[in-house]
């Protein structure tokens, strides 16, 4: 039977696939007596299902084995190799199916929830999470009791979409190495992280769908709308044909965009525009190659941290932003310090794991990074070292207080001593920049203009904080809106301050990667974008024919509205 579902549209575009699902809550069972006759049939069963997913796993290893694949994937699979195998899942479940009678699948969830009781008891986090791992363990052996295994592939003809309750970060980069089409999620606000990676990714999404998990079965054919928000099961033949339709328009208006890489970013009245490009891994400059971005204008460096149990170190540090310094061949690379904390974690970081009530608010980015001082200096070594292969530069976020950036100032200058008692080669002048994504910094730019050389407006947590908003909370993500007066306000008082202080400013949010808000940008007087480079090229649409001298007059009468739904006309009209 064919239903919709209606939740928040993430990434743009159109998938049509087959749904695989990823559950973080174990499959409901059925529990029933076995004959004492069909115990060994039983038990015969379990033990081809262990083997079944034991060929499972090792056929992954061989797929991730390929170059380019990050070498956490394949210690994540070899960890559930090793839980497959521990007689705790593969031998108990076998003498519960003997001595209570009862069929495979009872007695490995009955096992498989004292073990993890167990697991919940440890202190160390680190420890406590591989809990995790045991679920997804035995999910897998339960979908080969089913008869229904299934593993990601990197290729083939049948389209994949992803139906997942939630999906961290860590968990959505990894698509960046598998064929994926799309993917939905029950959780999730339109910016969070994971939200930004699925666009970082150029596949369709839908997250805030609340119940979709429940509701799709494994290989539904489904359609995700990435434009409207919209997920369809089990289409009808007129809604699957039109949708077919849509996504091939879709395509084509993005092969047209295509015309646009080597076109001059200038509006009409010849006012020139830096296009830059927001990337997660070194494996992403390809994609800002083909966009054709100015530079690099945010390098979220936290992802080289992710999805693996031990620090990159220093050198390892290094090699990635070399790697991307010597790639844009003297174009402006600028690289983020460590941004950890709310809602993207790093299970070697246990600092960064504790839990707090409120971790947007928390021990995060450059707060943790000053509470971490050899963590910070290792990555400041690798950065400046990085400096001397290209043009680099420093980007801190969450700053708030002036002593903030003193501090940071130090730190780097002793990172740069550390280097020449080394005597490394590195870069002596780097330019180093501020996020303004509190609003403290933005009413108080004083100490940023005197101290930093650059600023980048970074609109997702600015918004969040201006607005009292948790942007990974569904329930409240209605009230996320970039089009709120406070907030068209202080962007228009940042990028006006700067401006008068001749201090190069920039946005490097979402609010940068969306081209029903380039205009209104534009007016407001901004003159740097960074964005993922999947939404560069529309963005650039917009920009070749605006009038950047009109749309300041313009704009300048959005900004005295204080009526919602006028704001809107008026910013849809610019």
């Amino acid at each position: 039977m064919s239903f919709t579902v209606h939740g928040l549209a993430v990434s743009q575009g159109i998938a049509i696939g087959r749904a695989h699902l990823i559950s973080h809550a174990i499959f409901e069972v059925v529990h029933y007596s076995i004959r004492e006759r069909d115990i060994p049939a039983e038990v015969a069963r379990f033990e081809a299902a262990l083997a079944a997913v034991r060929a499972e796993l090792a056929a992954l290893n061989a797929e991730i084995a390929q170059p380019g694949t990050p070498s956490e994937l394949a210690a994540l699979v070899g960890v559930h190799a090793l839980f497959l195998d521990d007689p705790l899942i593969a031998n108990v479940p076998k003498d519960l199916i003997r001595e209570r009678r009862c069929n495979a699948e009872w007695a490995l969830v009955q096992q498989m929830e004292q073990v993890v009781a167990q697991f919940d008891e440890i202190e160390d986090s680190y420890l406590r999470e591989r809990r995790q791992d045991i679920v997804q363990v035995v999910e897998r052996i339960l979908r080969a009791l089913s008869g229904k295994p299934r593993r990601m592939k990197k290729g083939g003809d049948s389209e994949i979409v992803i139906v997942a309750h939630d999906l961290s970060p860590a968990d959505t980069i990894q698509f960046k190495n598998l064929k994926i089409d799309g993917f939905v999620t029950d959780l999730g606000g339109a910016t969070s992280h994971t939200a930004i990676v699925a666009r970082s990714l150029a596949i369709p999404a839908v997250v805030g769908l609340h119940h979709a998990r429940a509701l799709v079965r494994e290989d539904d054919l489904v359609i995700v709308d990435g434009r409207r928000g919209v997920l369809i099961v089990d289409p009808d033949p007129r809604v699957l044909e039109e949708y077919r339709l849509r996504k091939r328009e879709y395509e084509l208006e993005r092969s047209k965009l295509k015309r646009l890489k080597s076109a001059r970013a200038a509006t009409l009245d010849d006012i020139e525009i830096s296009l830059q490009a927001n990337i997660e891994l070194p494996q992403d400059i390809e994609q800002v190659r083909q966009a054709g971005a100015d530079g690099i204008g945010l390098f979220r460096t936290e992802f080289l941290f992710m999805n693996r149990d031990t620090l990159p170190d220093e050198d390892e540090q290094f090699e990635a932003y070399r790697q991307v310094a010597r790639a844009l061949a003297g174009r402006p690379v600028t690289i983020r310090t460590l941004d950890i904390g709310a809602d993207k974690t790093a299970r070697a970081l246990n600092g960064a794991e504790r839990q707090v009530p409120n971790p947007a608010l928390g021990l995060r980015a450059i707060r943790y990074c000053l509470a971490e001082p050899q963590l910070f200096l290792a990555q400041l070594r690798a950065i400046l070292r990085a400096a001397h292969f290209g043009e680099v530069r420093i980007l801190v976020p969450m700053l708030a207080h002036h002593s903030e950036i003193v501090q940071t100032l130090a730190m780097v200058e002793q990172a740069k001593q550390q280097l020449r008692e080394r005597r490394c080669k590195f870069a002596e002048n780097v330019a180093i920049g501020g996020m303004i994504e509190i609003p403290a910094a933005a009413l108080a730019l004083g100490p940023f203009l005197r101290h930093l050389q650059f600023l980048s407006i970074g609109t997702n947590d600015l918004i969040q904080y201006l607005l009292a908003i948790d942007r990974t909370d569904e329930a409240v993500a209605h009230l996320y809106d970039p089009l709120h007066p406070a907030v068209l306000r202080i962007l228009a008082q940042v990028i006006q301050t700067a401006h008068k202080a001749q201090t190069p400013v920039a946005i490097c949010g979402e609010l940068a990667g969306d081209p029903k808000m380039t205009r209104l940008l534009l007016g407001m007087g901004l003159r740097q974008f960074s964005m993922h480079p999947t939404q560069l090229l529309e963005v650039k649409q917009q920009i070749v024919m605006a009038d950047a001298e009109r749309l300041a007059m313009k704009v300048a009468k959005v900004l005295r509205c204080d009526e919602p739904e006028r704001i809107r006309e008026l910013v849809e009209s610019l």
